[in-house]
């Protein structure tokens, strides 16, 4: 739909946006999946911006036709949405299309023309807009890191996947699932190309161009929701092809033939994978016509059997060592066992690569899971405080037990029971020398809840007495009489209890408050653990995996440490030693990656991204990696 031309445009900068709200925003491209068919005849395309705030906004753009989505090319174009509704998506903003919507796109680049791509036919563009597009390029140029996944053929290497600007000179069917693009870019690739055996009738296209270019062209087989955009393209076109995966084709010990690289554009759209048309004006296009032009044709021309480089030699023997073979296993349409949730426009990095550099940085890998420690799951989980960092052991029932003990052998003070904030009882055991438990009764608005809603503080209790008491009572937090007030027992033991789950806080860093605190909330029947030690000055401590994983990508062998929640296994550790089938899970889930009784040949391979740091003991520094942003795939799960 086209916007009728208006003067009084207002755009909300991304650090302001509220839910609910239709807006007109500007941003600078920092990921993107080019239009896709998402469900029916709706094409989707998902771009992340970002602005001069720094804040990213992730937008889902929908429309039936192509051609009315933003027509972006590449990371650090500049972006311009008309009413885009904002909502709330795991509380975090985001971006959906509303009636209207519209979108200008501008190259990213400082110095090249302002000219906007839209398909609208009519729209508003001032000198204010000018100044804005200047004002991002300027800014992009020293937040945005130009995207480092765009390739020349020349540069190419067998395990990559990088984008690629061609031109495109035949076209034919191979299967029902996969179709054939012959391209160049004027530049050679460092291997013979893999060619795709087909009837020269059923190839569109030039054929003795295409054979004059031989050297110089390469075959693609693009897969599955591809297949369609890739038959509506023209001859001739320069296209951009993102996500595109090289390999070296596989070898047979009767093969005497030298190894070729293949190009495969797989199925999904994950990691913006797709294919677009850039336009003539585009300036990338530009510097493919000079280099196509440029290209040596006599060259182009020679034997491909007689064309094997040194570089090839070094990944004919690269796996000798025993480590990950980087061409014998892999096949083109394995998928990860996990994927990345944030930084995908990272470029893969090998691990021999990494080793070789200093910290602090990021990186994105792809590699096998050699090994892993602890073997035992349960002794993965630790306790760790985000204000000091500390990491301690979860504590055993018998010393749990044994610091609940202690405290019942204190005397509870008759002054402090029956408050206006609690209704008291004493309960005497039967044995232990009739020792009296104390139970307090948190009111609500003054009155008691029913016992499923129902805080209870109690004196005096065991570990078995407590646990019978948390299958009936919502929540329970371990007192002790102190000279004004009733206090927290020990942080040596739970401060709250709920169910068969326990919260811990952390001794050094928490500041106790009087158990009188509790008034601010004792008009809410939740009793929210963060909500409950922020009354009484506890800093709570998380529950977290915490696990070394031995990584191979067949160049080097890296040690990843790895500390998560919740995120990264998408089973909470709080709940993990409560629960024998979520550690069946773990269980399933490790053998997942390291299968017992199997060469690492046959492990899944792992995408992840990892951060290195340097760690200082003593007077020697070490640097350490650590995994982030990576979770286990939904179907491994």
């Amino acid at each position: 739909m086209s916007l009728a031309p208006v003067t009084n445009y207002i755009y909300t900068p991304l650090s302001q946006l509220k839910s609910g709200t239709i807006v007109n925003v500007y941003g600078v491209v920092k990921f993107f999946k080019p239009p896709y068919l998402s469900k029916g005849t709706d094409y989707c395309s998902v771009v992340t911006i970002v602005d001069q705030t720094n804040v990213k906004l992730t937008c889902l753009l929908f429309s039936g036709n192509y051609e009315a989505l933003p027509r972006i090319y590449k990371i650090g174009d500049i972006v311009r949405f008309h009413r885009l509704k904002i909502q709330v998506y795991k509380n975090e903003p985001q971006g959906i299309t509303s009636s209207g919507f519209a979108s200008l796109t501008f190259e990213g680049t400082l110095g090249a023309p302002v000219i906007p791509r839209t398909s609208s036919k009519c729209f508003h563009f001032t000198a204010t807009d000018h100044k804005m597009v200047e004002a991002l390029r300027i800014w992009a140029s020293t937040h945005i890191s130009p995207s480092s996944t765009l390739v020349q053929l020349c540069n190419v290497q067998p395990m990559q996947y990088f984008d690629l600007t061609c031109q495109l000179l035949g076209k034919a069917q191979v299967d029902g699932a996969s179709f054939l693009l012959k391209v160049w870019d004027g530049t050679r690739t460092p291997f013979p190309s893999w060619r795709v055996s087909i009837e020269d009738q059923v190839l569109e296209g030039d054929s003795s161009h295409i054979r004059r270019l031989h050297n110089l062209t390469i075959d693609i087989l693009v897969y599955d929701n591809h297949v369609q955009v890739a038959k509506s393209l023209k001859i001739g076109n320069f296209l951009r092809i993102y996500s595109l995966h090289t390999k070296l084709q596989s070898v047979t010990s009767e093969s005497q033939t030298p190894l070729s690289l293949e190009f495969h554009l797989h199925g999904g759209t994950s990691y913006g994978r797709g294919i677009t048309v850039l336009p003539e004006n585009n300036s990338d296009v530009d510097q493919l016509k000079k280099a196509l032009e440029a290209a040596d044709l006599t060259a182009a021309q020679h034997s491909d059997g007689l064309y094997q480089t040194d570089q090839e030699e070094s990944y004919l023997t690269l796996s000798s060592s025993g480590s990950v073979s980087l061409y014998e296993i892999e096949r083109c349409q394995q998928l990860s066992a996990t994927i990345l949730t944030d930084h995908q426009y990272l470029e893969k990095t090998p691990l021999c690569a990494i080793l070789k550099q200093k910290a602090p940085q990021q990186y994105r890998i792809r590699a096998k899971l050699r090994s892993y420690k602890p073997k035992r799951i349960f002794q993965s989980v630790k306790l760790y405080c985000p204000k000091c960092h500390s990491l301690q052991e979860v504590p055993h029932e018998d010393n749990l037990d044994a610091a609940l003990q202690d405290g019942a052998t204190k005397t509870s003070d008759t002054k402090l029971q029956n408050t206006p904030l609690y209704d008291s009882q004493i309960w005497t055991t039967e044995d232990q020398g009739g020792r009296k438990v104390v139970i307090h009764f948190v009111k609500y608005n003054g009155i008691l809840p029913l016992s499923n809603e129902c805080l209870i503080l109690i004196e005096g209790g065991t570990l078995g007495e407590i646990s019978k008491l948390s299958s009936e009572f919502h929540s329970i937090i371990p007192v002790k009489s102190g000279p004004e007030d009733l206090e927290l027992l020990d942080l040596s033991v739970p401060f709250l209890i709920q169910g068969r789950l326990h919260h811990y806080g952390c001794k050094q860093c928490s500041s106790l408050k009087s158990i009188q605190n509790l008034n601010s909330l004792a008009g809410q029947t939740s009793w929210i653990p963060s909500s409950v030690a922020e009354v009484l000055g506890i800093v709570p401590l998380q529950h977290v995996f915490v696990m070394t994983f031995t990584l191979d990508d067949g160049t080097g062998v890296l040690e990843a440490y790895l500390m998560d929640s919740d995120k990264f296994f998408q089973i909470p550790a709080s709940e993990v030693l409560l629960d024998d089938d979520l550690q069946r899970s773990m269980d399933l889930i490790m053998d997942m990656f390291c299968p017992p009784g199997t060469k690492i040949d046959a492990y899944p391979w792992m995408e992840c991204v990892i951060k290195s740091y340097t760690v200082t003991n003593g007077t020697e520094q070490q640097i350490c990696y650590q995994i982030f942003d990576t979770v286990v795939a939904d179907d491994v799960i």
